[in-house]
């Protein structure tokens, strides 16, 4: 009976929690067609919508909260997984203990927001809150914050339900052997001893702020989800640097609900659905064709081929792991059943992958724009040239090793394995000629400043499903799968930026960026030594983080120095970019490798070793791009 409860109950949750997450994707598709009315109707009749950028900004935080719950349950949270997965074999209840501990920590971070929303809505509603400008239109806030305040119950009641799950699996299995009973009670004497210690030893503000800092690093390579481990440190480490809870308490509730509440904010879950319409439009197959049948004539031409499809369809999803997932099934049989080593093959396409993340649209320069203040427009028209030089550069580089090394990328040096035969499309150029002019519009427009770049992920989302219908690519199920995708991948990325807020706000209440600008200013350390520094500590935390994470975290360390250097932003957030992605492509993490590594048609056998050593020649390429733009900083500002 007690059992069958229980199930009732998971069962009526989980309704709510699909309920919500299908509310929250149904909103970014109300957003795009507002925004996109909104566009036509002020550039063809000078007749704008009032109101459109305040619904949205306080809609995306409302998207956000009411897809979390389904992300939890679905263990869709973004974590470092490579220790995680070691404590399980070991020993799966420390393991159990470990995420036990994550999630209490989660529930008190929901408990505390949700007390913030619910007082923040009370106000609201009582107060006749509103948005926009009286005479001209007002919209009350408090429906907005009543969604936010109910998403946040159902978040707590998904964050039990998984500490109820790990609390059984540790009855289930039993109090394990001698082992298992030490790493458990060491795990909990260790969190008891550190809790004191913070409690009782008188330290100072930049050193509460640099043990907060170690303590969200530590949880986060442990597998705790990364977004949670940067609000409970940042909440923690406020707490103990001002030593008043109400402080804590309220830059918690804050960050939640203001850091995204911002029109701005919009362009990720646009642009995320635009990319994820053209994926499933098979976009990427017709670029690789007419890649293919262009650049056959040359020495590896299908090589080169691959690189230079990633490229345009970098250019349309903006995600280096959709590359990396499209390719590996699209270019990799051919390139091994014409010759080339699988190692090669595999190499190449996690090498290029990550020009996803270079070329606009970028999800990676879009957050950066968003942390650093700059204009996500400007970023865009930034990427252009550094991707087409890393591009030209991988380019030449297969050339000269299919060329002057042919044994060690082909099986059998044999020039006529070097010329694929493809799928022959009389209308090849015509396919992809949908795709080229909605890139072109997208990029055009920002670049002419018809719309803003969240305008332009509107239009580029309604474009690419226009393109994928007309292309009968695209059906009402295929549809909703894109939709939901959408709706996990925004709540991830955003709930990363709250969290980064609450960090951001940490790291200053600290004083740590102003230290350590000090710090590094009486070292009188030049900037190209920073910059070495800078791309060093960047490949590190790429080695066992994904890209957005290893961003969130150092950058608002970093950039305090580089504005005070005078360093301009633009030029210094393409060198990050890059740098980043090289994090996708470095052991033990590298993101691609994997993504390569699963995506890969089963009878295929190549090892991630195989995969990281055919990568490597790329992430060499990557760091001489680097070279060039520090030498040459006028290659990324020169169209701006």
């Amino acid at each position: 009976m007690y059992l069958k409860s229980l199930k009732f109950v998971d069962s009526i949750i989980n309704a709510v929690s699909v309920l919500f997450a299908w509310a929250a994707s149904i909103a970014i598709i109300l957003a795009t067609l507002l925004i996109c009315l909104d566009v036509s109707l002020r550039n063809l009749f000078s007749f704008p919508i009032n109101g459109v950028s305040e619904i949205v900004g306080f809609g995306i935080v409302s998207v956000v909260f009411l897809q979390i719950g389904i992300t939890i349950r679905r263990n869709r949270l973004i974590a470092a997984e490579i220790f995680s997965n070691i404590f399980q074999k070991i020993s799966p209840n420390f393991s159990h203990l470990l995420n036990i501990l994550f999630f209490s920590a989660a529930l008190l971070v929901f408990y505390f927001i949700s007390i913030y929303f619910w007082n923040d809505f009370y106000k609201s509603y009582v107060g006749g809150e509103f948005t926009g400008a009286i005479g001209a239109f007002q919209i009350p806030t408090w429906p907005f914050k009543l969604v936010n305040s109910i998403a946040t119950i159902v978040i707590i009641f998904e964050i039990i339900r998984i500490v109820i799950i790990h609390i059984n699996c540790i009855f289930q299995n039993g109090i394990g052997d001698k082992k298992d009973v030490i790493l458990q009670l060491g795990l909990l004497l260790a969190v008891i001893s550190i809790s004191l210690f913070l409690l009782e030893a008188p330290l100072s503000r930049p050193a509460l702020g640099f043990i907060a800092f170690g303590g969200m690093l530590l949880l986060v390579l442990i597998g705790m989800p990364i977004g949670i481990a940067l609000m409970f440190s940042s909440f923690a480490g406020i707490w103990l640097i001002i030593n008043k809870f109400p402080v804590a308490f309220k830059s918690l509730g804050m960050s939640s609900a203001t850091a995204i509440q911002s029109f701005e904010f919009g362009v990720v879950p646009l642009f995320v659905l635009m990319g994820l319409l053209l994926e499933r439009g098979d976009v990427g197959k017709d670029a690789f064709a007419l890649a293919v049948r262009a650049l056959r004539w040359l020495k590896g031409g299908l090589g080169i081929a691959t690189v230079f499809a990633n490229a345009i369809f970098a250019s349309i999803t903006g995600s280096s792991l959709a590359s990396a997932s499209v390719f590996s099934r699209i270019a990799v049989p051919p390139m091994v059943y014409h010759g080339f080593k699988n190692r090669f093959a595999v190499g190449v396409v996690a090498g290029s992958s990550v020009l996803g993340m270079l070329i606009p649209p970028s999800i990676l320069l879009i957050i950066y724009g968003i942390l650093a203040e700059v204009s996500i427009g400007k970023l865009f028209i930034a990427g252009i040239l550094p991707g087409i030089l890393l591009s030209c550069i991988f380019g030449l580089m297969i050339f000269c090793a299919v060329k002057f090394f042919p044994n060690t990328v082909l099986e059998k040096v044999n020039p006529s394995l070097e010329i694929p035969e493809v799928e022959e499309k009389q209308n090849g150029f015509l396919q992809i000629l949908p795709i080229l002019f909605l890139i072109f519009l997208v990029m055009g427009g920002i670049y002419a400043g018809f719309f803003s770049p969240t305008e332009a992920g509107a239009v580029g989302a309604f474009g690419a499903l226009l393109t994928a219908i007309l292309r009968k690519k695209i059906n009402f199920q295929t549809f909703k799968e894109v939709v939901f995708e959408t709706g996990f991948i925004t709540s991830g990325i955003l709930f990363l930026i709250i969290a980064s807020s609450l960090y951001t706000r940490m790291l200053a209440l600290s004083g740590i960026p102003m230290h350590l600008t000090s710090f590094l200013q009486e070292m009188d350390l030049n900037l190209i030594t920073f910059l070495i520094l800078h791309i060093l500590i960047i490949i590190l935390l790429g080695m066992v983080l994904d890209s957005v994470s290893a961003l969130l975290i150092l950058l608002p360390i970093a950039l305090p120095y580089t504005i005070a250097m005078g360093v301009d932003q633009i030029w210094f957030g393409i060198i990050t970019v890059i740098a980043i992605e090289l994090g996708l492509l470095t052991p033990p993490f590298g993101l691609s490798v994997f993504v390569v590594k699963a995506s890969l048609p089963k009878d295929l056998k190549v090892s991630l070793g195989d995969i990281f050593t055919g990568s490597a020649p790329f992430v060499v390429a990557m760091l001489f791009v680097i070279a060039i733009l520090i030498c040459f900083p006028w290659i990324t500002t020169i169209l701006i």
